[in-house]
C-alpha cells in the first residue's frame, strides 16, 4: 500500500509517537479526504493528543476497545513499537483491515531505487549515519532517515536523485512490503524477544528485509555466523569482515587483502566499529560509488550514547555507552580497551539476557591484573551477571553489587586508576529505571561530573 492510496481512507491509528505524527501531518497538508477516525493507545491519552494529530473527531481508545474500533477503518497505520503478533491487531487483521506503518508507507511511494535500508542487531546507527556521511563526502546528496534522522514520510517531496539511507528496526521490517534497492544487515544477535516472542521470530522478521521485492543488493557481515548461513534471493550479495572485500587488520581497515585506512583515521573505538566502517564502505560499492579519500572518515562526528568519551579527568576517562543493551555489545565495549583497566558499570532491565559470553570475557581479564575488570553490577540485571561472572571465574574482588546507578558511579570513582576506564555499557534496556538508553546516559554523565567535583572539592 502507498501513501497516496489513502485518499478518502477512513485511517485508525495505534500510538502517536513521531512516526504517526508525522503520518498525520502529511496526511492533512497532501490527502485532505483522509480521514484519521480512530487512535489508539496503550497509555493514558497526552494532553491535546488529538488536536495534535489534526483528529480532534477521533474515537479515542484503549486497547481493550481498539480491535472493535479499529475494525471499522480502511486502514491501520501503527507505531514500530506496537507488536504485530498482538492479539488486538490479530482480530483487526482477521477483520480484513490492512495494517501497515509510515515507513511502508513511504518506501511503497518512493520506491526501492536508490535507497539503501540499514539494520542489525547492533551498529546500525553508527553505519547509517557514516555512510550518508561518506555518500556526502563523495558528492552524492544523501537524506537520513527511519530510526535515526527523520521520519520517513518526511521525505515525500525529496529529490528523486538523492539516496536516502533508511535506519530500519526489526519493529518496522517486519510487516514491510517493499524493500530498498541495497539492504545492509550489521549482525544478529539475540534481542527484543518481548516484541517478537522468541528468538527464532527475531530472526526471521529481521532477516526478511533481504528477500523483500526491490532488493537487488545484500550487504553482510561475514563474520557473523547467522549472516553466513543466510541465502538471499537478491541477484547480488556482497560481504564484509572477510579477506574478499572490506576487512580489519590490526593497522585498520583493508580491501580484498591491500591495507586501505589506518585505524588512526577513524574516530570510532573498538573492532565492532571498524566493522560498521566496513558495512558503510561496502555499502557504496553496491552503489557503485566509489570511496571518498580516507581523510573524510576524520570529520564524521561518532553518535552519542555510544562508546561515547564524557570525561576525561585525572588520567581517567569515563565512557557513555548506554546504547549497549545486549551482552554482546558490552563484550564489544570491553575489547575497545584492551590492555586497560576497565570499570564496567552494567546492569538494566530484565530480558531474558544470556550473560554467560559477556561473563567469560570478564573472567578471562581478570588474568592480567594491568587489564583486569572490575564489574559494578547494578539492579535489574546487574546482581544476574555479577553471578555469572563469578561462576566463569572471576575472583570476587572483582565483582560489586550497586544499589543504583548512582552508586555505582560514586563506586567507579574511587576504584578508577590512572590509565584506566570507566565506561557505562549495560548489556541491558533501560526501562526498568529511565525513559530509553539517551536519558540513563545523560544521567550517567551528570553524575560522573557530581562525583568528580565532590571528590576534587
Amino acid at each position: 500500500m502507498r501513501f497516496s492510496e489513502l485518499e478518502d481512507a477512513r485511517v485508525g491509528v495505534w500510538g502517536a509517537g513521531r512516526e504517526i505524527a508525522s503520518l498525520a501531518r502529511r496526511l492533512n497538508e497532501r490527502l485532505p479526504g483522509a480521514r484519521i477516525m480512530v487512535v489508539a493507545l496503550d497509555g493514558e491519552a497526552p494532553r491535546g493528543a488529538l488536536d495534535a494529530l489534526g483528529a480532534s473527531g477521533a474515537e479515542l481508545v484503549g486497547p481493550e476497545r481498539a480491535p472493535a474500533a479499529l475494525s471499522g477503518c480502511d486502514v491501520v497505520v501503527r507505531s514500530p513499537g506496537v507488536s504485530i503478533h498482538r492479539p488486538e491487531l490479530r482480530a483487526v487483521r482477521e477483520a480484513g483491515v490492512p495494517i501497515t506503518t509510515a515507513t511502508s508507507l513511504w518506501l511503497a511511494e518512493r520506491g526501492g531505487e536508490r535507497v539503501v535500508g540499514v539494520t542489525g542487531t547492533k551498529g546500525k546507527s553508527t553505519t547509517a549515519a557514516l555512510l550518508a556521511h561518506l555518500l556526502r563526502a563523495s558528492g552524492e546528496t544523501a537524506l537520513l532517515a527511519g530510526n535515526i534522522g527523520v521520519p520517513a514520510l518526511e521525505l515525500l517531496d525529496a529529490d528523486p536523485s538523492a539516496t536516502v539511507v533508511l535506519e530500519l528496526s526489526s519493529y518496522q521490517i517486519a510487516d514491510l512490503e517493499r524493500g530498498p534497492r541495497v539492504a545492509v544487515v550489521t549482525n544478529i544477535y539475540r534481542e527484543h524477544l518481548d516484541w517478537h516472542g522468541s528468538t527464532e521470530r527475531y530472526r526471521e522478521e529481521k532477516l526478511r528485509l533481504l528477500d523483500l521485492p526491490g532488493v537487488e543488493c545484500c550487504v553482510l557481515n561475514g563474520r557473523d555466523e547467522v549472516l553466513r548461513a543466510t541465502a538471499p534471493r537478491a541477484p547480488r550479495v556482497l560481504q564484509f569482515g572477510v579477506p574478499g572485500g572490506w576487512d580489519v587488520e590490526a593497522d585498520g581497515l583493508c580491501f580484498r587483502g591491500a591495507p586501505m585506512i589506518e585505524a588512526s583515521a577513524l574516530p570510532l573505538l573498538g573492532e565492532h566499529n571498524m566493522l560498521n566502517a566496513c558495512a558503510a564502505l561496502t555499502a557504496l560499492q553496491a552503489l557503485d560509488i566509489s570511496p571518498p579519500p580516507a581523510a573524510a572518515l576524520r570529520d564524521f562526528e561518532p553518535l552519542e550514547h555510544r562508546l561515547q568519551t564524557v570525561i576525561d579527568s585525572d588520567g581517567v576517562i569515563w565512557v557513555d555507552d548506554s546504547i549497549s543493551t545486549t551482552p554482546e555489545s558490552a563484550i564489544a565495549a570491553l575489547d575497545a580497551f584492551r590492555g586497560r583497566p576497565v570499570v564496567l558499570l552494567a546492569g538494566g532491565q530484565e530480558r531474558d539476557q544470556d550473560f554467560s559470553e559477556l561473563a567469560a570475557a570478564i573472567a578471562r581479564r581478570a588474568e592480567r591484573p594491568d587489564a583486569a575488570a572490575m564489574l559494578l553490577a547494578i539492579p535489574t540485571t546487574g546482581p544476574r551477571l555479577a553471578g555469572a561472572a563469578l561462576g566463569a571465574g572471576t575472583p570476587p574482588g572483582l565483582v560489586q553489587n550497586a544499589s543504583d546507578l548512582a552508586d555505582a558511579v560514586t563506586r567507579a570513582a574511587a576504584l578508577a586508576r590512572e590509565g584506566g576506564v570507566v565506561v557505562l555499557s549495560p548489556a541491558a534496556p533501560s526501562f526498568d529505571s529511565f525513559r530509553d538508553f539517551v536519558q540513563r546516559g545523560e544521567r550517567f554523565r551528570e553524575l560522573a561530573a557530581a562525583t568528580l567535583a565532590a571528590r576534587r572539592g
